[in-house]
């Protein structure tokens, strides 16, 4: 078993216990990290075990967790690595469905997008086409149609001029939440789609690939798409509702004062929701012998046996 799954197994164990891991590994300054110092930790980690006998004493196990995908044992590019994932997306939600909405949401769905493309669980594979190739087809058509899914409801009302506060209640306030959540989810399970035909690897407690199984693929993808549907539609959703009760207990006397109250918000329920999404579900995930194709039941004595949920 990969170091960083056998790290999240031994320590990931609650979502409080992975939580606290999380806003460590989440840490903006893991990107400073340079190659050579990441593969050389790697091994470090690979050799020595020590993932599971002193995790939390050596900052440096952070360094593979955060920027090592373990299923490839390659090194993600910056940008799309967990710790980069909340300066790309600290951006007040609500800019996605203002002016130039379709271009928006199409830069913002392509990031997400290519984040899932290389977080997800690499072990799947494919015999007569390029696996990723596939993702990329697949992820560019979610691309398109999840950016003209957010963008038609405020097209729609622009176009057909409908300006009854209602309609500006639905479309502006109580639709966007949802449907960013919805589409979000959307395009990672489109994403990872090739994995619930091929399959993902499944191991026993020692780390021994036992089979591909269809079934872990589908809890490894439908787990992804619930935590981000959760990030996404909650960021959105709940700075509007604080700040009703800070607009209410009138904190902030003046408009600038509003509007620096407001992105602090909006900052905090990002840097709070992103490690609470990722902690929602185990990385190493756990799933019954019995819940598995059989095959694999068939092939194993093991009770549980354990994949990469991926990101």
């Amino acid at each position: 078993m990969d170091a960083n799954l056998r790290f999240w197994r031994a320590e990931g164990q609650s979502f409080f216990q992975r939580f606290l891991l999380w806003t460590d590994v989440l840490d903006p300054l893991l990107l400073l990290k340079s190659s050579d110092e990441i593969r050389r930790t790697r091994l470090l980690l690979q050799n020595s075990g020590k993932t599971l006998s002193e995790p939390l004493q050596n900052d440096q196990v952070f360094w593979s967790t955060s920027s090592v995908h373990p299923d490839t044992d390659k090194i993600i590019p910056v940008l799309f690595r967990p710790p980069g994932k909340f300066p790309q997306e600290n951006l007040n939600p609500k800019l996605i469905f203002a002016y130039n909405l379709s271009f928006l949401q199409f830069v913002f769905h392509t990031y997400t997008t290519g984040f899932t493309l290389l977080n997800g669980n690499g072990t799947a594979k494919a015999e007569e086409y390029s696996l990723q190739q596939k993702q990329i087809f697949y992820g560019l058509g979610a691309i398109s149609y999840a950016a003209c899914i957010g963008a038609l409801p405020l097209v729609f009302m622009n176009r057909y001029m409908l300006n009854s506060s209602l309609t500006q209640l639905v479309v502006r306030k109580l639709l966007p939440a949802p449907l960013l959540g919805l589409m979000s989810a959307f395009t990672v399970a489109v994403v990872r789609s090739p994995e619930l035909e091929n399959g993902i690897e499944v191991m026993d407690r020692n780390g021994k690939v036992v089979g591909l199984s269809q079934k872990a693929a589908e809890k490894a993808v439908k787990e992804t798409a619930l935590s981000r549907a959760a990030l996404f539609g909650t960021t959105f959703f709940l700075p509007d509702v604080l700040m009703y009760f800070v607009e209410r207990a009138k904190f902030a006397k003046t408009p600038r004062a509003l509007a620096l109250v407001k992105m602090l918000v909006i900052t905090s329920v990002l840097a709070g929701m992103l490690p609470v999404s990722l902690s929602m579900f185990p990385q190493c995930g756990e799933i019954k012998r019995a819940d598995l194709e059989p095959e694999i039941v068939s092939s194993t004595e093991e009770t549980e046996l354990f994949y990469n949920r991926g990101i």
